[in-house]
């Protein structure tokens, strides 16, 4: 790792410029439903002010495209920043020009500044370096929190690192100490579970966990493909079958990888997707024509739990079946107890992020037994597809 953290910096009495995450979701009231983004920004926040420096918050919230739109304005996240941070924070009302430099120039000691919505200004999504040096000249220091938004060259997430003195905020920091124990530099054997419902919308991940993993568990829709792909009949499954030869050559490159791709042996059925539907478990190459697959079988199920037992560190994307309805959760909340109880026992490296992950292991009950859960999104399927964030590489220079 070459990049620093806050530890690395000297922040007292220095204006700090912290680019966050605080794209919340708000109900129809305006109120957050759901505050974690807010908490794990926390830390970092709490850790300038006790240094004594003066935090200043870079966000973005929804997509303005460049325009000034009123219920996209931070101002209503104020309350809730407050008290998450337990100090004042002041508001101002752009985040660059007079507004922003008079902001600054009246913080008090022991206060947080939220500046308005980065992407008021088109050109922040278009990392203009003129709105960059405007952002830059309101701070000293630079922190880059928000691993969730550095998959983008933006002025606040890319320009901006590259005219301050710069690190990564504790979230950063444990976000990609997490992966790149997971990834880049792994307790062998390592398992990867990917799920969800498209082969089509994963084939660079696929791609590259096969030549990085001993075993990897394909679930959900995808599995469906796969089988597909070997000639066997899924129903009224839901298949990508334009993607078989795709599945061929996956399953082929496995092979000469020595990854081995564990697939259903065994699946759930039903005719209707609803709750409390009549399903039935059959074999996975007797899946009758008017049924779908749904969730993998207690066969499945049964190996993959004897993988991660076999395994020292596990990355987890996606379900293994249509866990938002019962009883097609089953697989899903099996699976993610057992790897919960292994990463609690000490004997598992467990690491799970992207797409529906954080909520179907909330709604296992499990999230908080797992060594790093992520909720960075599209940034945490890059960084495992294998590509350069630009975020993250600012860092680095």
């Amino acid at each position: 790792m070459t990049w620093k953290t806050l530890d690395d910096m000297d922040l007292g009495g220095r204006s700090v410029l912290i680019r966050v995450d605080i794209n919340v979701p708000l109900n129809d009231a305006g109120q957050i439903t759901d505050a974690t983004r807010i908490e794990r920004i926390v830390p970092t926040v709490r850790d300038v002010l006790a240094t004594g420096g003066r935090p200043i918050l870079l966000a973005h919230f929804g997509r303005p495209k460049g325009a000034v739109v009123p219920e996209m304005s931070l101002e209503r996240l104020v309350p809730a920043l407050s008290e998450a941070f337990g100090v004042p924070v002041t508001f101002a009302e752009d985040c660059i020009g007079g507004p922003a430099k008079i902001a600054v120039s009246k913080q008090e000691p022991d206060t947080v500044l939220l500046l308005e919505n980065t992407r008021f200004h088109a050109e922040e999504t278009g990392n203009d370096p003129q709105f960059a040096a405007a952002l830059a000249a309101l701070g000293e220091v630079y922190v880059n929190d928000a691993f969730s938004a550095s998959h983008r060259a933006h002025a606040s997430t890319e320009g901006v690192a590259r005219l301050l003195p710069a690190c990564a905020g504790r979230l950063m920091e444990a976000e990609l100490r997490a992966l790149e124990r997971a990834l880049a530099h792994p307790v062998r054997p390592v398992t990867a579970v990917v799920g969800g419902a498209k082969v089509s919308t994963k084939l660079d991940l696929l791609g590259n966990l096969i030549e990085r993993v001993d075993t990897l568990v394909i679930g959900g829709g995808m599995a469906n493909t796969f089988l597909a792909a070997q000639g066997i009949d899924v129903g009224a499954s839901l298949c990508e079958h334009d993607m078989a030869e795709t599945a061929r050559e996956i399953l082929s490159k496995a092979e000469t990888t020595g990854c081995t791709i564990l697939l259903p042996s065994d699946v759930v059925v039903a005719s209707e997707f609803k709750a409390g539907a009549q399903a039935d478990t059959v074999a996975a190459d007797a899946c009758p024509p008017d049924a779908m697959i749904l969730d993998a079988g207690p066969e499945t199920v049964a190996a993959i739990i004897t993988a991660f037992e076999h395994s020292a560190t596990l990355i987890w994307n996606g379900p293994l079946g249509a866990f938002e309805i019962p009883p097609f959760d089953t697989a899903t909340n099996a699976a993610a107890q057992a790897a919960a109880r292994l990463t609690t026992d000490g004997h598992l490296v467990s690491v799970a992020g992207g797409g529906d992950t954080v909520s179907a292991l909330n709604q296992a009950g499990v999230a908080e037994d797992f060594t790093y859960i992520s909720t960075a999104g599209g940034a945490f399927l890059e960084w495992m597809e294998g590509k350069t964030l630009p975020g993250v590489a600012a860092l680095e220079d």
